[in-house]
């Protein structure tokens, strides 16, 4: 039967849950086919709730063995139990209610709730999970302190753990054994966890401010302990950095992290005991990049900083994510700028949000960044509620100041402890502080869509004054058909002739404070007095504001931003913009048969940066890239012919490569001289070095260079980088079937590495696409089952690969709607996610776009569909 998905939950039907759970006891008997849980849960009505008012309990496809109030048995006809609902109509004011359930965790393979990873038993209860476990009241404001006890033979799962602090162990007889584990702070179930299983510890000590003791322990598969060295330390860092921050010290005795191989997540912030997705946690210089060093920093970072922003308060409901997710990621941002380079850092926050959120918050999947409404909350966590999430805390930010930000979010932290907020009562602190009214600030929260903003200047030398008229737009989205104007905190400068910002004397028309321009209404001029020479206005400086630019300056304001704004991040800002438009239309002229159009402005300042000793490493590797196809398919919005987009591009890239190759730089003279390090010097100086190693194999036509340097590379980011060169430019040469053969040998039966391998094979454009990305299926290395190896390749050939999944004849539309079918059937969850790589199908060109759409209305019409695929395809069919 089809799943219905036409009953959304709203946030205005939201009511508090009658009872009180005001403490769980939950009893884990771990075997190898079947888990019997047995759950005592201390229950007391509310005060002011009618006594007729039944104590309904969430299930999810639950084995219901027995129940029993105050240790007595209930007579059938007095409670319901299926296997999605436990409910006790006559429930009386406060009893201890006893209920056993069994499931079996070795066949959940949709990896929620209680399942089996490598043979260890471990969970993953957000969002709606621990239903999946037992009965239990599963929403985030129902909060209650947690004791659990496990047990297991040893021989099996010599390490149990669960939230909090172990408080007893001990052997049951010659084979079993049992742990308790005791968590003093009131948490929904969602931050439940527990895992059981045979597993190596690297230990570790952090002290406290206070001067307490913290254990440190993360758990992995035996003989990967010597991959956890980063990792621990960007933990400690973590630690220290909240507390010097934003003063949040830990609260437990112990903080365990779990590195599991089976994950539909990056990782969970479970109260004291961290789940990862392994990919997270585990590196070393000859199996991590030094992006993978990065995103560990960042996980373990956002994972720890929850236990303040997310589990000391959590949300209210589900429509609050953004409350603890958004927060905690512009914290996590924070975070790793302090410990990398902030403008690098910062561009790639701008990449990502521009990448993901804006085609999102552009199509039929877009939505607040607090929704009023949804059908299955594991799709929403997305983009919006993530990274937009993040910015418009970042924007909050900026309206305020530092100063105030870090006392509203002081008082924040102070006032809602032990609490299940909401935005509202977020946002309330810090009109506490500051005294300003945020309500107009609020609709960042419940308007969908990326604001459109229009600039235009006009200076008088005779007058000495300079005007700048901003407006403001916001098309209609998915139930939201008209919009109020927002609050854009707009950071500019006015750069001089020589590089340096103005001084004005005043500044007429509207709010401007430390650097910024507050736009609130549909359209202001703010005029500047006291300017005696004509500036070009560097706007929305480090992305002030998650907004599209309407129109650029003109090309001569926009080159010379490019080449003097003393914000780095503007800098870059001028240059793609100005990139992207011109690849458009070199994109648009492939696709009309014109091949007369030439531009060199561009790739001249390019290759200026190229050489540009200056400039930081990283930002001159970051300058020199070149959007990608889909950047540019997302700039064009329309009518999009990808085999065009790609022509374009080749030819963009060999001007490029040809012009830069001038400069005679070589790439090896820019690798670091030190031992491998993944420190921001190191990384930015690879970073150069493989994008100038790209140049000049594209201006010399030597696939030959990359292939030495894979063979030389003393560590992953080089030899991946080589990897990559050969198979996005010279895939279908000699070169590139030997080294791809190399890695692949090289790294047998290490999985996350391979995953790379995948990645790569999933990318490589051409006709051949699809045959590379069938063959890679039937490789040992490939496990259906693997939420890592779905996303590597799957994911990457549909979201990454546009020439080889949008080919003509469809028959890529064929396999992957296959492929999702399949998927569903195992993990609803992850086929969700990878469905929504074809969201942007309105955009393509006619053949490709009817092709698609009857892919994706097929899907929708398969009977077994999963609630969770079919609200995804509903949404992005409309």
């Amino acid at each position: 039967m089809k799943t219905d998905t036409a009953t959304p939950i709203r946030l205005a039907d939201y009511k508090p849950y009658p009872f009180d759970i005001v403490s769980v006891g939950l009893k884990f008997q771990l075997g190898a086919k079947t888990s019997r849980i047995t759950s005592t849960l201390q229950v007391k009505r509310k005060p002011h709730v009618e006594a007729n008012v039944p104590l309904e309990l969430d299930g999810d496809g639950l084995n219901f063995v027995s129940a029993t109030i105050n240790g007595k048995a209930i007579g059938k006809t007095s409670f319901s139990a299926t296997p999605n609902q436990f409910t006790l109509p006559a429930a009386p004011d406060k009893f201890t209610l006893e209920i056993v359930t069994e499931i079996d965790p070795a066949a959940n393979t949709a990896l929620s709730g209680l399942y089996q990873s490598s043979g260890n038993w471990c969970t993953q209860c957000e969002a709606e999970g621990f239903r999946r476990i037992t009965y239990y009241p599963d929403r985030p404001d129902v909060m209650s302190v947690f004791t659990v006890r496990l047990e297991a033979q040893k021989s099996a799962a010599p390490i149990l753990l669960s939230n909090g602090n172990l408080v007893e162990t001990g052997m049951l007889d010659e084979a079993q054994h049992y742990a308790i584990w005791h968590d003093p702070w009131p948490k929904p179930a969602y931050l439940f966890a527990l895992v059981a299983g045979d597993l190596a510890l690297s230990e570790d000590k952090f002290v406290t401010r206070s001067g307490r003791y913290v254990e440190l322990g993360i758990y992995t598969e035996h003989g990967k302990e010597h991959l956890t060295a980063y990792a621990m330390d960007a933990l400690k860092r973590s630690m220290q950095w909240d507390e010097e921050k934003y003063g949040c010290e830990y609260d437990l005795d112990v903080f365990n992290i779990v590195a599991v191989s089976d994950f539909n997540m990056g990782a969970m912030e479970n109260k004291g005991l961290n789940i990862f997705n392994d990919r997270y946690v585990l590196a070393e210089p000859d199996t991590a990049t030094d992006a993978d060093f990065a995103n560990i920093e960042a996980i373990i970072a956002h994972e720890y900083f929850h236990n303040w922003t997310g589990n000391r308060i959590t949300c209210r409901d589900w429509f609050q994510l953004c409350l603890k997710e958004g927060l905690t990621v512009f914290r996590d941002h924070e975070f790793s700028a302090d410990m990398r380079s902030k403008p690098v850092k910062r561009i790639a926050e701008i990449r990502l949000l521009q990448a993901q959120q804006f085609p999102e918050d552009g199509g039929p999947l877009a939505h607040p960044v607090r929704p009023s409404e949804y059908v299955e909350i594991n799709n929403f966590y997305t983009a919006t509620v993530y990274e937009k999430g993040s910015e418009v805390v970042r924007m909050l930010q900026t309206i305020l100041g530092e100063t105030d930000f870090r006392e509203g979010l002081k008082t924040y932290l102070a006032r809602h402890d032990g609490e299940a907020a909401t935005v509202e009562e977020f946002i309330k602190c810090f009109e506490d502080v500051s005294g300003q009214d945020l309500s107009q600030f609020f609709l960042w929260y419940e308007q969908a869509g990326t604001p459109a903003l229009g600039i235009e200047t006009e200076y008088s030398a005779q007058a000495q004054t300079f005007a700048v008229t901003l407006h403001q737009s916001l098309n209609a989205t998915p139930g939201q058909p008209t919009k109020k104007p927002m609050h854009i905190p707009v950071a500019f400068g006015l750069v001089g002739p020589n590089g340096d910002d103005l001084a004005f004397e005043t500044v007429n028309g509207g709010d401007v404070a430390n650097g910024v321009l507050h736009l609130k209404k549909p359209e202001q001029k703010f005029v500047f007095t006291g300017i005696g020479s004509k500036p070009v206005l560097s706007a929305l400086r480090g992305l002030s504001a998650p907004v599209k630019r309407t129109a650029l300056l003109n090309s001569d304001d926009q080159l010379f931003l490019a080449r003097h704004d003393a914000d780095l991040v503007s800098r870059w800002q001028a240059l793609n913009a100005l990139e992207l438009a011109q690849l458009t239309a070199l994109s648009r002229a492939e696709q009309n048969g014109d091949n007369t159009i030439a531009f060199d402005d561009v790739i001249e300042l390019k290759s200026e940066m190229a050489v540009d000793a200056r400039l930081d490493p990283h930002f001159r590797a970051l300058s020199i890239a070149v959007p990608t196809e889909t950047e540019i398919a997302r700039d064009m919005a329309e009518n999009v012919d990808v085999l065009a987009v790609y022509s374009a591009r080749v030819k963009w890239i060999a001007k490029l490569a040809r012009q830069t190759s001038l400069t005679g730089i070589s790439s090896t003279d820019l690798r670091p001289l030190e031992a491998f390090s993944p420190n921001a010097i190191q990384a930015g100086q690879r970073a150069l070095a493989n994008a100038v190693l790209e140049l000049n194999c594209l201006a010399l036509n030597k696939p030959e260079l990359a292939s030495q340097a894979y063979q030389m590379a003393s560590n992953m980011t080089d030899r991946l980088a080589a990897l990559s060169i050969l198979a996005t430019h010279f895939a279908e040469t000699d070169e590139t079937s030997r080294c791809f053969a190399a890695f692949r040998k090289r790294y047998d039966g290490n999985a996350l590495v391979l995953d790379k391998w995948l990645a790569l094979i999933a990318s490589m454009p051409g006709a051949n696409a699809l045959a590379r990305v069938q063959n890679a299926m039937k490789d040992p290395a490939y496990d259906a089952g693997n939420p890592n190896r779905v996303r590597s390749l799957l994911g990457t050939f549909a979201m990454a690969n546009p020439t080889g999944f949008h080919r003509a004849d469809g028959l890529a539309y064929d396999f992957f709607a296959h492929e999702i079918v399949l998927l569903d059937s195992r993990n609803p969850q992850v086929a969700a996610r990878v469905m929504t790589s074809v969201r942007s199908w309105r955009a393509l060109e006619p053949n490709c776009r009817e092709k698609l759409r009857a892919i994706i209305a097929e899907i929708a019409g398969n009977p077994s569909i999963s609630r969770d695929l079919a609200d995804i395809v509903g949404r992005i069919l409309g």
